[in-house]
């Protein structure tokens, strides 16, 4: 992110603050926020700092990690790791960690994130807070469902440990609850074993939604990860037409003999990119341009290959700064869910509320979700997830945004609270059943709303 800084003082004794520029990935909103970067846990000190928000990575798409009041916590160098169970695969390390550290050190060991988002850019904090879900998540559940403990330092300063065993309605309401219940600063997370860092991936074309969710649906097309492509801006018979892709942990004898079973992923970026696109290469053609070919291509990989473990599941890891694509302005990920019984028909009226109103979308991930998460405030249920990517455009993208909330909401389903960016209060309450259950633990370890967001504001959740 841009960072302008215009000024510095002392917010504690082993941390300075400075004033910079802030977004999330998506680079829209934006504020200048105070921040501060500690060096250890113990320079952690929110009694003093006033009002706080902790931030990883600031890989959350809209205002999640984002404040202009008080202080903003920049948790990437509270990054070491505690203790790790080689036999158990369970590990204990501070918040600040990222999966892409996890890969580097225990991938060579084999051992990986149980479950991932699309990018290994993130901290366990971020992914406890988002309660994040990946490929897997109709076999794995969300992340919280194997993190075995955390610990939070509370708005009087105590420390707290939580599990699902002890202060479980902390934990349940940390889990998912966007930072707002504390600063997470350890988290125990049971990782995953493997054999290989490959997958073998298979490809199957889909002629338009419906084919694109009877795949989904298909046990003959189940596997360990199953995301389905779809194209949201075609039109008549191929409408929503998509490509399926799956995958499973490669044992070492489906490996060709010049693969080595365990290599490290790489960490790093390719390369960055250097400019924001203009915002003329952003238009609903050059989308279509896209889709089209993108489907061409994939569509056409029908025999089983093999990918290392950043080609499958983190392919826009290789190039950094991606969100420049998307121009000056930014852009908007929306991602909801809708129950099994209504997942057909709703995404079926939210595609055509999106030709309708002749915004570009370069970008439509489909998902099948499991259970529900641990977290009060966990966005996956059993359903389908759709991820929608839009260029930042004029109040006609935010009239179809609050289009599809309606639709959403009137199909039962509800949006994801870490990509989001102008969800309503009302709107939002109704969506998340849970909320006052939530509220009523917020409350009681954070009665003066120390934790805060732009996020929790615009929702009505802080003053």
């Amino acid at each position: 992110m841009p960072a302008n800084p215009s000024q510095s003082r002392e917010l504690s004794g082993a941390a300075r603050g400075k004033t910079m520029e802030l977004s999330g990935w998506g680079r829209h909103p934006r504020v200048r926020a105070e921040v501060v970067r500690p060096e250890y846990v113990s320079a952690v000190d929110v009694t003093r700092w006033g009002r706080v928000l902790a931030r990883g990575l600031g890989r959350s798409y809209g205002d999640a990690a984002l404040s202009k009041e008080g202080v903003v916590l920049l948790t990437e160098r509270l990054n070491r790791l505690l203790d790790f169970d080689d036999r158990a695969g369970l590990l204990r390390a501070e918040a600040g960690v990222t999966l892409a550290d996890l890969l580097s050190v225990f991938a060579p060991r084999g051992w990986i994130p149980p479950v991932t988002p699309g990018t290994k850019f993130v901290t366990l904090g971020g992914c406890v807070a988002a309660d994040v879900h990946g490929k897997n998540h109709h076999r794995e559940g969300a992340f919280g469902a194997h993190v075995e403990a955390l610990e939070l330092i509370l708005a009087d300063g105590a420390r707290a440990t939580c599990s699902p065993a002890q202060n479980a309605d902390l934990f349940r309401a940390t889990v998912g609850g966007m930072g707002l219940t504390g600063v997470i600063t350890e988290v125990t997370l049971r990782l995953k074993p493997v054999e290989t860092s490959f997958v073998i991936v298979r490809h199957h074309a889909a002629r338009d939604l419906s084919e694109s969710l009877a795949l989904l649906d298909d046990p003959t097309y189940d596997d360990e990860y199953t995301v389905c492509w779809v194209d949201m801006l075609a039109r008549g018979a191929r409408a929503g037409r998509g490509v399926l892709i799956r995958g499973q942990h490669a044992r070492p004898s489906e490996l060709p003999r010049e693969y080595r079973a365990l290599e490290p992923p790489e960490t790093a970026t390719r390369f960055d990119l250097p400019f924001d696109l203009p915002a003329w290469a952003l238009s609903r053609l050059s989308a279509s341009a896209f889709n089209q070919l993108y489907f061409r291509t994939q569509a056409r990989r029908r025999a089983p290959f093999v990918a290392d473990f950043n080609r499958f599941f983190y392919p826009l890891d290789a190039l950094g700064a991606w969100n420049r694509a998307y121009g000056k302005r930014g852009f908007v990920q929306y991602q909801c869910v809708l129950p099994l019984k209504e997942s057909a028909r709703g995404l079926g009226r939210l595609r055509e509320a999106l030709a309708e109103s002749r915004q570009p979308c370069f970008l439509a991930v489909l998902k099948r979700f499991g259970p529900e998460g641990p977290g009060l405030l966990s966005f996956p249920m059993p359903g389908y997830t759709l991820a929608l990517d839009f260029p930042v455009g004029g109040e006609e993208l935010f009239a179809l945004l609050r289009k599809f909330d309606d639709l959403v909401l009137e199909h039962g389903g509800r949006v994801y609270l870490a990509k989001d960016a102008c969800l309503d209060p009302e709107r939002f309450r109704l969506m998340y059943p849970r909320f006052a259950e939530w509220l009523e633990i917020k409350r009681r370890v954070d009665p003066g709303d120390r934790f805060r967001s732009e996020l929790s504001r615009r929702l009505g959740i802080t003053p």
